[in-house]
């Protein structure tokens, strides 16, 4: 991931991209949207199973350009917020066989 992240920079840069946080957020938050009508649509908003659309390919590579965007912006390494993650969940399954939130 360190690898796809600096590609991500690389680009960020060439292209004029700004770092502001916010506006990065806002870019993530606007490609998961995108991807979520994508898979609504793909289900016809229900009324079918879900069958993979060739856009969804697509918008989720954009969900991951723009998470990767974020996580420069946030100087954040992605990996390695990444691994954090799968521990914190490890250590849920193992104490509880679920990866869900604990309460008390």
């Amino acid at each position: 991931m360190k690898q796809s992240q600096e590609l991500v920079r690389q680009r960020m840069v060439r292209w004029g991209l700004g770092a502001d946080p916010q506006v990065r957020m806002l870019d993530l938050a606007s490609e998961v949207g995108e991807l979520a009508k994508e898979v609504l649509k793909s289900t016809d908003y229900g009324a079918k199973p879900f069958a993979p659309s060739p856009c969804l390919e697509e918008e989720l590579g954009d969900c991951f350009f723009s998470l990767l965007c974020l996580s420069q912006a946030l100087g954040i390494d992605g990996e390695t917020a990444l691994g954090k993650a799968l521990e914190k969940y490890e250590m849920r399954y193992l104490g509880s066989g679920g990866i869900g939130h604990q309460t008390p």
